[in-house]
């Protein structure tokens, strides 16, 4: 099954970001004989991570295109790192391979390629998170394998922990000991792959330092807001919380500059509801908006909302997944972490606050992503979209198999026919409906969990659902649907018992 995300808002990413896309296939790359780069497989990679304390692996799969572009790189990067002191290795797992599936899953590989940081054999793992051209690699693993913190006792020092255009921690103290300082330590390593790190013992080394700060101290520097912020709890878990909500803009800008990528990315994964304002930029307009909007979110901070400004130039990934158009520019759309949507297109700077508030006492109405619902619907597979997913799906009383499909999908465009045939085979049979839905083009109901595509489900009549995971042949999911399927009567006597349907899905 092809990979992608659950249908959420991290989908906006996949589509808005395409140099941070693991899945789309792009094309093929030419092929650079591996020498430097290991070979791995279940039965060799716990002993790969025991003999090596520090191994980088990427989990990919041959057919994806992404991996193939990034296999030269990697191969240049691994020769470039073989003579580094201390060794860097890398290496790579064919996780499309049926004895590496569960090696994959057991890291939660969602997506090709995807590379972790092992360190200690194992004891140790962390996402890679930094560049997939063979400089960019190797600079970003040779920090990762120095020091989680490099301590400063120079301007030059300075300047080479602190990126002006990136999020980085300093802690001062008056001596490199005791509890305080070992936890920012245990920080440091808990938080490597995320921010640079570095300590000193003279604040004024650093860009807008002081002798007169209160030592010990975390300084956390960043391109945006109020430039640094001093924290002095020095709780690991504590420091954590801290950094994690510090390091997010008060507004966080969405265009086409890649510096802002990592704060977009932070934006979407926060647990937080999000509000996205989309704009033209080049509107004359653009500045009212921004100072409102920027105040809006400074007032309701707290409030577990987290905002985002969007150029719709380079937002259409954006677009695409939420189902909007350019002709409701400016808009304002919230998604909030149960997936409800709110939107207020054709926006003016004064409703901004209004309308956030009524979104904040809950008398907004939450807006549905949709397809049109067909005119004809005659098929023999039935088409389904968010507005009619109740009518034919979920409260139909009959017995229906639905796929989640993605028209660009390889596997949903060979699974098309079968399903034909299937719905075909079933056409004199009045409780059973074959139904298909475009998951790019609706919001999926929160009954359903789509992890990948196709995705099929099957709901009996008596409203008992489950995921088909059997074989794609026509065979197998007729004999499938024959053998759980309800008949009316059946499912006007189970219904007749809510207790065990509603605990199903209470676990749903």
């Amino acid at each position: 099954m092809a990979s992608v995300s659950r249908v959420s808002i991290s989908i906006v990413l996949f589509l808005a970001l395409s140099s941070i896309s693991s899945f789309a296939v792009a094309d093929e790359a030419p092929e650079v004989p591996a020498e430097h780069v290991l070979t791995l497989e279940a039965s060799n990679f716990d002993d790969a991570l025991a003999k090596h304390p520090f191994i980088v692996v990427e989990f990919y799969a041959p057919w994806c295109g992404h991996c193939k572009n990034l296999a030269p790189e990697y191969e240049k990067a691994a020769s470039a790192l073989s003579t580094h002191d201390p060794p860097v290795v890398l290496a790579k797992v064919d996780a499309n391979d049926d004895v590496n599936k569960e090696l994959a899953t057991k890291y939660e590989v969602r997506g090709f390629p995807t590379l972790k940081i092992f360190r200690n054999g194992g004891k140790s793992i962390q996402d890679y998170k930094g560049p997939r051209d063979a400089d960019g690699i190797v600079e970003y693993l040779k920090k990762q394998a120095g020091p989680a913190s490099a301590e400063i006792k120079s301007k030059e020092d300075a300047a080479s922990v602190l990126d002006e255009k990136k999020v980085s921690i300093v802690g001062i103290f008056s001596e490199f000991s005791g509890e305080k300082f070992e936890n920012f330590i245990a920080l440091a390593e808990k938080l490597r792959s995320d921010y640079d790190f570095g300590h000193t013992l003279d604040a004024t080394l650093l860009p807008r330092g002081e002798a007169t700060v209160k030592l010990p101290v975390v300084r956390l520097f960043k391109p945006f807001d109020e430039l640094f912020v001093d924290f002095q709890d020095f709780d690991v878990d504590t420091m954590v919380k801290f950094i994690e909500e510090a390091s997010i803009p008060t507004v966080t800008l969405f265009n086409k500059d890649p510096s802002n990528h990592p704060f977009v990315m932070k934006f979407f994964n926060s647990p937080n509801a999000k509000a996205m304002l989309f704009l033209n930029f080049s509107s004359e307009s653009i500045e009212s908006f921004k100072s409102t909007y920027h105040d809006v979110a400074k007032d309701l901070k707290g409030k577990n909302i987290s905002f985002l400004i969007g150029d719709v130039e380079a937002t259409q990934g954006a677009f695409q997944y939420f189902g909007l158009k350019e002709s409701h520019v400016p808009l304002i759309i919230i998604q909030t972490a149960d997936d409800q949507k709110y939107l207020k297109p054709n926006l003016e700077p004064r409703q901004i606050a209004t309308w956030l508030d009524e979104f904040l006492a809950g008398s907004l109405k939450p807006f549905k992503k949709s397809e049109p619902i067909p005119e004809t619907n005659d098929e023999p597979v039935k088409v389904v979209v968010s507005d009619s997913v109740d009518d034919l799906v979920l409260k139909s009383g009959k017995n229906v198999l639905l796929e989640f499909y993605a028209p660009w999908c390889g596997h949903c465009q060979k699974l098309a026919p079968i399903l034909d045939e299937v719905a075909v085979s079933f056409a004199n049979d009045a409780d059973v409906i074959i139904a298909k839905m475009d998951a790019t083009a609706n919001d999926v109901p929160n009954d359903f969990t789509v992890q990948g595509y196709p995705t099929l489900y099957f709901l009996s009549a008596s409203g008992k659902l489950e995921q088909y995971e059997g074989d794609r042949t026509k065979e197998a999911i007729i004999e499938f649907i024959q053998k759980n399927k309800d008949t009316t009567g059946q499912a006007s006597s189970l219904k007749e018992e809510p207790t065990e349907q509603e605990t199903l899905k209470d676990e749903l």
